[in-house]
């Protein structure tokens, strides 16, 4: 008499390689309760300490004394808003703003064209001397400040752009190009030659490819690109004290400087300055990043 084994067919869900019992732990890719709330708790903690020195500023900026800061415990009991509208009203404040939106802007746009054009020219053609050209861009970022501001503002002083927002937007994008060159030229890498064979053949010259077809599918590294340029505009101290000398034509991180003298610091009209400065970088920074971490990453893939 012969006996038949009958065998349950493995759930249609389970991963055959799955070795785990069922109901015997998380399954493959899924975290169990202690490591989702550890996880969880590093994020929180990380998100608290990048969020304290912003938190501390607005809270600064709330004591109507300029020694506040000393004991920050009374600012509790005497918080104002006059800070802010001692700034707005009694400061060039709405100077340094265009001032530095002026620059910062046209450092983005001329210095992202000009570094999307060298970094593509690089990325799709083959012209003598390419590889050392690149070379040369990277090499100019190792001059420190004190070594380039006397011959800049030789330059500059020839050119008649002293005290000239166009001075320092050029003086700018020469720091901010290199850079962007080379971030954009490894994110061209990633896009396929035979886009660019395909615009061809549709009869479009090299450069409607580039403005066309290329640059469309570049968005997200332009994005970093951009991005980079405007903090690097935004936030540099050296070259916009020295090269503009009008009050009115101050950046914001010069402007700053006017809160500090010798014998007096009012680090409460400061406080407040640097909460409001923090608004355009802010808003700057949201109209950006949904592209910014494609960017980052994307350049990489391709060497």
């Amino acid at each position: 008499m012969s006996t038949t084994t009958v065998t349950s067919p493995a759930p249609a869900d389970r991963d055959p390689a799955d070795t785990t019992p069922a109901g015997k732990g998380p399954r493959r890719g899924e975290r169990s309760l202690a490591g989702s709330l550890t996880s969880h708790g590093i994020l929180v903690v990380a998100s608290l300490i990048a969020l304290f020195p912003i938190a501390w500023l607005v809270y600064l900026s709330l004591g109507p004394d300029k020694d506040d800061y000393l004991h920050p415990g009374d600012i509790l009991g005497k918080m104002t808003f006059d800070n802010y509208s001692f700034v707005l009203q009694h400061t060039p404040f709405f100077d340094w703003m265009w001032s530095t939106l002026l620059v910062s802007l046209g450092t983005t746009v001329i210095g992202v064209l000009v570094a999307a054009t060298t970094g593509y020219a690089v990325s799709r053609m083959r012209f003598p001397g390419y590889k050392k050209f690149m070379w040369v861009l990277l090499v100019t970022q190792m001059f420190p400040v004190a070594v380039l501001m006397v011959p800049m503002y030789e330059i500059l002083s020839e050119l008649q752009l002293i005290d000239n927002y166009l001075g320092l937007i050029l003086v700018y994008c020469s720091t901010a190009v290199p850079y962007c060159a080379w971030l954009l030229k490894g994110y061209f890498d990633t896009i396929p030659f035979e886009i660019d064979e395909a615009g061809r053949v549709d009869g479009l010259s090299p450069f409607g490819t580039f403005f066309r077809l290329i640059l469309p599918l570049a968005k997200p590294g332009l994005a970093v690109a951009a991005f980079y340029s405007f903090i690097t505009a935004f936030g540099e101290v050296a070259f916009a004290s020295t090269f503009m000398l009008s009050d009115t034509k101050y950046t914001f991180a010069v402007g700053l400087q006017s809160f500090v003298s010798e014998h007096d610091a009012q680090r409460n009209l400061m406080a407040a300055t640097a909460v409001l400065v923090a608004i355009p970088v802010s808003a700057f920074f949201y109209l950006v990043q949904k592209n910014l971490v494609t960017g980052l990453t994307a350049g990489g893939t391709k060497g």
